[in-house]
């Protein structure tokens, strides 16, 4: 049997895929190969890049070498470039001993300007440089009046009592 015809799969029924040599392609409408300029003296390269004279390469390929190359990172500070405050312990203290709804708004935006000066952004933390600080001096303020409420409410209930 010729491997080169097609046959029947005889369990199924289906004729099989021919086997069959790659057509000839034809040069018609294509220039003949010899009427390209040619250099002379210098090797004839099909593929690549063009090779400097005197140079040989192996094979169809040039031999190539791969440039890795970083983009620059831009975080440093300039001496007129300084980072915001964050005033994050501020923040904390205020949170835990003040007033807990300022002292989280505060240490959310002492967060948030740790971030844009780890980012560059020195709008943004100047911003929320001074937010956070306006809204801890807010907060110490709101709860040494509470405290000081407190305290006065206690000493004008033990003189009542003791009276």
């Amino acid at each position: 049997m010729d491997p080169k015809k097609s046959s029947q799969n005889p369990e199924l029924g289906q004729p099989l895929l021919a086997l069959q040599d790659p057509p000839e392609y034809s040069s018609v409408g294509f220039p003949p190969s010899e009427s390209y300029p040619s250099t002379s003296g210098q090797p004839v390269q099909q593929y690549g890049a063009p090779t400097a004279p005197g140079l040989s390469t192996q094979g169809p390929y040039p031999e190539q070498t791969v440039v890795t190359v970083q983009p620059p990172v831009n975080v440093s500070f300039t001496p007129l470039d300084k980072p915001e405050p964050d005033y994050l312990c501020y923040s904390i203290f205020t949170l835990l001993c003040c007033c807990l709804p300022l002292g989280s708004a505060a240490l959310v935006y002492s967060i948030t300007t740790r971030d844009a000066n780890m980012f560059g952004h020195q709008p943004i933390a100047s911003r929320n440089s001074r937010m956070a600080r306006i809204l801890n001096h807010f907060s110490v303020a709101i709860g040494l009046l509470f405290w000081l409420i407190i305290v006065i409410y206690v000493t004008l209930f033990v003189i009542v009592v003791t009276n």
